[in-house]
Formats: C-alpha cells, sequence, structure tokens
C-alpha cells in the first residue's frame, strides 16, 4: 500500500511519514518544501490528482493553527480540504482519504465526562470551527461523491517537534534552554505560560501515528465515519507541565501569571476512545512518562524516503 501524506514537514507529519515507512509502506511525502513540492494552497485539483493516481490511501496532516488568525485557518483547514476532495474525485483509483480532525471540535465538556462521537460538536475557537467545517466536508464528500474517507479526531498531541507557539513546544524550548543555562552556570528564564487550569486528553505523536497506519487499510466500516483518537484520560495541564520540568532535570521556574503561552477556553477535554479500539483494533500505548521524556527528547524523524524520487 502507498500512502501520499500531505504536510509531511509538519509536526504530525513527519512521525506520520516515519511511522508508515517503519510499517513497510511506501510513502510519498507532500508539502511546500519536501520530497513532492506542492503547495496545497495554491495548487489545482488536477495537480493534486496527478498525485494521488499513484495512491492507495491519503493522509491530510496538513492545516494551520499556531501563530494563525482565523482567515489562515480557514484557507489552511477548509479551502484546502474541499480542493483535496476536488482532487479524489478526479482520480481513478479512488485512494482512501484519512482526515486528521481536532478534539477542538468538540469545544468542552462537563468534568470528569468522556466525549464520545456521538456528542454535537460545539467548538469554541477559530481553530475548532474551522476544523469541524472540515470534518462536515469530508463527511458530505462521502455521502454525495461515494469517496472512501474517514475523519480521525485527534487529542492534543504531544511529543518532538511539537510548534513552539503550542504549550507542549514552549515546555520542551524551556527545558532546552535550562539546559544550555546550567552548563553555562547561569540562572535560565522562567518557563512563561497561560494559566494552567485546564484538564485536558494529551496523547503521544507516536500513538496518533500507530493510529493512521491502521487507518490507512481497515474494514470498509470506518468510511464515513469520525473516529477519535486520544490517551483515554484527562491530565491537569499543571501537573503535566511540573513533571515535564522534573524530567527535563533542571530547575525551572513555572510563571502562570505573565502569560505568554496559549489560551483556549476548554477547561474539561476526554475522549471516549471506545470507538477505535474496535473499528482500527488501536490503542494508546505510551504512558505520560513516556510521552513527556519524548518530548524533551532531540529526535526528529526524517523525511527521506528512498521509495520515491523528489
Amino acid at each position: 500500500m502507498t500512502v501520499v501524506v500531505l504536510g509531511a514537514t509538519g509536526f504530525l507529519g513527519r512521525h506520520i511519514c516515519a511511522a508508515l515507512r517503519d510499517a513497510g509502506r511506501p510513502v510519498r511525502a507532500v508539502a511546500r518544501s519536501g520530497p513532492t513540492p506542492v503547495d496545497l494552497l495554491h495548487s489545482a485539483p488536477q495537480t493534486l490528482a496527478a498525485v494521488f493516481d499513484e495512491a492507495d490511501a491519503v493522509v491530510n496532516a496538513a492545516g494551520r493553527a499556531w501563530q494563525a488568525d482565523a482567515r489562515d485557518m480557514e484557507r489552511g483547514n477548509v479551502l484546502v480540504v474541499r480542493t483535496v476532495l476536488d482532487a479524489l474525485r478526479l482520480t481513478d483509483r479512488r485512494p482512501r482519504l484519512i482526515q486528521l480532525g481536532s478534539v477542538h471540535e468538540y469545544g468542552t465538556a462537563e468534568p470528569g465526562t468522556a466525549m464520545a462521537e456521538s456528542r454535537p460538536p460545539r467548538p469554541l475557537t477559530p481553530y475548532g470551527r474551522t476544523k469541524l467545517e472540515a470534518t462536515r466536508a469530508v463527511l458530505d464528500a462521502v455521502d454525495r461523491r461515494r469517496l472512501d474517507a474517514t475523519v480521525l479526531r485527534v487529542a492534543n498531541v504531544c511529543g518532538p517537534g511539537a510548534p513552539r507557539g503550542s504549550l507542549f513546544g514552549l515546555v520542551a524550548a524551556a527545558v532546552h534552554e535550562a539546559r544550555q543555562a546550567r552548563r553555562a552556570d547561569r540562572t535560565p528564564p522562567a518557563l512563561r505560560v497561560s494559566p494552567l487550569r485546564a484538564h485536558r486528553d494529551v496523547v503521544d505523536v507516536r500513538d496518533v501515528a500507530d493510529a493512521v497506519v491502521a487507518a490507512c487499510a481497515p474494514p470498509a466500516a470506518v468510511t464515513g465515519r469520525v473516529i477519535n483518537v486520544g490517551a483515554g484520560r484527562a491530565v491537569h495541564m499543571r501537573t503535566l507541565v511540573d513533571r515535564a520540568v522534573a524530567l527535563g532535570g533542571v530547575p525551572l521556574t513555572v510563571d502562570e501569571a505573565s502569560g505568554g503561552g496559549p489560551a483556549t477556553a476548554a477547561d474539561w477535554q476526554l475522549l471516549d476512545i471506545a470507538l477505535a479500539r474496535r473499528l482500527l483494533g488501536w490503542r494508546p500505548r505510551r504512558g505520560l512518562d513516556d510521552m513527556l521524556g519524548h518530548l524533551l527528547s532531540p529526535h526528529d524523524p526524517p523525511l527521506t524516503d528512498p521509495s520515491w524520487r523528489g
């Protein structure tokens, strides 16, 4: 099975490409700069269709979240998806589409409750709203055009290479800087973040990549479905940050009062992942310390894939 990965140079895309190659799947990495250079924002459906005709599955890991305004998110999260759907309609092979959605499509929930796929989405942010619009476009295309597609609605993702604008990217950068400061015998600057009051479902990026691999060739029962992919646990964000700092092994002050980190309106997010276990045979395998240790590691999956020419 050959898999095209859109947004292959991004945080999720790199890890997904690595997991697919580890599973023995030939991968074609598509991004503005990469083995297959394509600007998804400015490409015609016919251009993408020529790429998709060589694939058995297409994974859309492209999108805009951090350091983007509402217009950027509309273009990156919605218009790109509509172009991808138009391109799939033009292909002869009709590869399966795996669209990566977001827990932020749901918004927030009552503390202690898990959000199943049947829960009506009520996004609270432009990011959540644009991701939900993309999800609805994919599901509508399945109904109208008989495309083979599924949406993996992914929890908050943690791992090396996390965007600097994200909480996990800020934590990793601060720990790295604190390690450098210790070697230079100086005091590191404080880690400044927004108030860490929320409880979130946070999943290891490797577990997300494993779910994508599983979704590339499951039974037809996944077609037209939204499937939650998360850790199945809600972690208090202050607890998570404190544990990451402890695992980093360096003295680092966490300052919630000064801001500087991402703010969000969702105070409780916990995904019900029973459907992923049943339909994909998938479950998260990494615990909290494993996930945070991986976040703080220098590991960054390579893009090079000898199976394809750039």
